[in-house]
């Protein structure tokens, strides 16, 4: 039986802001490399990595050496990337 990839599970609910907040979150428990990685998937799945890339102002292969498991963007990439993509960083306490 053949194991389906992460698109074809959760492309649809990458798309939902909400799903992908939560999904963004979670990675970012686990590390900068998850982070990266997820955030790349959400970039795909909601605007695609051309035009996230052109709106951040990179190139698209920048953007996906950058979104990689090893990439090492500036903090200034991924605000521009979450920003092209709809979304935020905010800090909280821990209560």
């Amino acid at each position: 039986m053949r194991l389906k990839d992460l698109h074809e599970t959760f492309g649809d609910d990458l798309k939902d802001p909400v799903f992908a907040a939560g999904y963004l979150e979670a990675a970012l428990d686990e590390g900068m490399g998850a982070f990266l990685i997820a955030l790349r998937d959400v970039v795909q799945a909601r605007e695609g990595m051309g035009a996230v890339a052109e709106q951040a102002g990179l190139g698209r292969e920048s953007l996906y050496k950058a979104l990689s498991e090893n990439g090492n963007p500036q903090f200034s990439t991924i605000q521009s990337v979450l920003k092209s993509a709809g979304f935020h960083l905010s800090i909280e306490p821990n209560v």
